[in-house]
């Protein structure tokens, strides 16, 4: 890729200047401003500042150790100290032409792959995914994908809340209340009511109560029937799962729930406790912060006065077995933003557990989804979305809009189409916001064809291919090794194709697919502009072939882009 090996030779001589320089910061990146130029490197103020040295002295002695002449027609020294980069159009012919020619879709797998452990979704047995769910899922497979795109290992687990205080609830339900033609119909929903039924009637009576806690010990202890009956309510509730999961093209590698890591947790808090990190307060075992200012007033408790764990027990154990058995170097946590706290407290008490660990620690947390009313969203009765209602909404819509611009097509054609638009428009608007804000929910605004949204992307795929359709049997030959970029259109469409690899890089190392989204539409854009002005099929060679290449590289990227955001693209709409 072409700024790779502008950064290359960049390294090479600031390497002259400065023997001792650490070359990994010294990196090129798009220009903020175009109008300064392609590409740009700012790592020069930083080493120049740390040895006290003038900035722009240092980019000019630099500029003369530089050879990239046959890759850019300049090279500007600006402001304090940043280098611009403005590319040959020869250059980028020839970037380009790589790609079409099959060596790569402008992006590298990493020379240093890593192992990630992603843990995302985490759903409640006995209880309906809702659409407070579809962030986790939908955030954390996408960066999963993307990932496994740039060569990392990625190992993805779905860490189950099969555990707790509800069991004893659900149990005494099932034995006492459940309605079996319900439950063979609509299992979820009926552990759901049971659920509902017995922590109402444990808020009023204290004998209830305490019949489903000793049906909890019970569990607890290992009794046969119960254990028979929460492994059933396991099963039935991954059945649910897997079908919503199957419907959104999310898999994952490992479904560890809470229960896996209960015989470790007496393990754990007597480390804790010999560490001197834990210690007894009020009857707890409570952790402490004293040297930490931003936790110092929130310690954390890890074992109950009763004896009994919580989720910073499990989640310390379920920490140091991805430790152990997987050997990752990074660990991601893909969670709504008020479980913060949670994970800051969590990290901090690992660090301090496992001091010599180098293991990278992130919590990816994102805000929530609204109604119009700027509200929670629900639905008109208050009630909180199940998210196989949701799915099948945006399916319906879809369909609705299909049907309606479409009525010739095969009624499964246009379920399919509506299919595949319903659930990328559902995802794309869920993913194209800054995960950490709140976005408002809107259904005429997602599944629209114009502006940044999925089914405009998928509509731009469509098009595209539509192009090839036409073209006459036999089709051209292989892509030219330098495409022609004589028209404006055609070189900046080119140069924004040169930059994906470093997009999804961006989204890696800062977990924000918002960035890819973005980029996407911006390439829509780009072709769109390119196409209505510059004559494709009608062009005379070599023109024709080089811009017949730009447009199979743009249906590419968008494929592959749409693919890493968890969203399929159709050959025709």
């Amino acid at each position: 890729m072409l700024h790779r090996l502008i950064e290359e030779r960049l390294r090479t001589a600031v390497a002259a200047q400065l023997p001792e320089a650490p070359l990994a910061s010294v990196q090129v990146r798009p220009c903020p401003e175009p109008k300064f130029g392609d590409y740009q490197a700012n790592a020069l103020m930083a080493l120049a500042k740390a040895r006290q040295m003038n900035p722009r002295r240092l980019a000019e002695a630099v500029l003369k150790d530089l050879d990239v002449t046959e890759l850019c027609e300049s090279v500007e020294v600006a402001g304090p100290g940043f280098l611009n980069f403005r590319l040959r159009t020869a250059a980028v012919g020839r970037a380009v032409g790589e790609a079409a020619g099959g060596a790569h879709l402008f992006y590298a797998r990493s020379a240093a792959p890593r192992t990630v452990v992603v843990d995302f979704s985490s759903p409640n047995v006995a209880k309906p995914m809702h659409v407070g769910h579809i962030r986790s899922t939908i955030l954390g497979d996408c960066l999963a994908r993307v990932l496994r795109c740039l060569g990392h290992r990625v190992i993805t687990d779905n860490h189950l809340g099969d555990w707790g205080t509800q069991f004893g609830k659900l149990l005494v339900g099932w034995k006492h209340h459940q309605d079996p033609a319900a439950l063979a119909t609509d299992p979820i929903g009926e552990m759901e009511r049971l659920y509902k039924q017995v922590n109402t009637a444990c808020e009023r009576d204290p004998a209830m109560l305490e019949q489903a806690r000793q049906e909890l010990v019970k569990l607890q202890q290992g009794d046969a029937q119960n254990l028979a009956l929460w492994r059933e309510m396991i099963a039935l509730s991954q059945r649910q799962f897997d079908t919503i999961y199957g419907r959104l093209g999310v898999r994952f590698d490992h479904t560890l729930g809470e229960s896996f890591y209960n015989p470790r947790l007496p393990a754990v808090v007597q480390a804790l406790v010999e560490r001197g990190l834990a210690r007894p307060s009020e009857g707890a075992l409570v952790a402490f912060f004293e040297t930490l200012p931003d936790l110092k007033d929130h310690p954390a408790i890890i074992q109950k006065s009763d004896g009994a764990a919580n989720y910073t027990t499990t989640d310390l154990a379920t920490l140091a077995y991805r430790q152990e058995t997987w050997q990752p170097d990074e660990i991601v946590y893909v969670t709504d933003g008020r479980q913060q706290l949670h994970f800051k407290q969590l990290f901090a008490i690992f660090r301090q557990w496992r001091p010599e660990t180098r293991l990278r620690l992130a919590h990816v947390w994102f805000g929530a989804i609204l109604g119009e009313d700027g509200r929670p969203f629900k639905t008109r009765a208050g009630d909180t979305i199940r998210l196989a209602d949701l799915l099948d909404e945006a399916e319906d819509r879809a369909l609705r809009v299909v049907s309606e611009k479409s009525p010739d097509l095969p009624e499964a054609e246009r379920r399919e189409i509506a299919r595949v638009v319903g659930l990328g428009a559902l995802k794309y608007a869920d993913l194209l916001p800054n995960r950490q804000s709140d976005y408002v929910f809107n259904w005429d605004k997602m599944l629209a064809l114009n502006g940044n949204t999925a089914p405009y992307l998928q509509y731009a795929y469509a098009r595209i291919r539509s192009i090839f359709r036409k073209l006459p049997d036999p089709a051209p030959g292989a892509a030219p090794a330098t495409l022609e970029l004589a028209a404006p259109e055609e070189l900046r469409l080119a140069k924004h194709l040169l930059t994906f690899g470093l997009v999804l890089e961006a989204v890696a190392e800062e977990y924000r697919p918002n960035y890819l989204c973005n980029y996407l539409y911006e390439l829509a854009g780009h072709f769109t502009g390119f196409y209505e002005n510059c004559p494709v099929l009608k062009a005379p060679e070599p023109a024709r072939g080089s811009r017949l290449a730009l447009c199979a590289l743009t249906a590419g990227v968008l494929r592959q882009g749409l693919d890493l955001l968890g969203i399929q693209t159709l050959e025709k709409m």
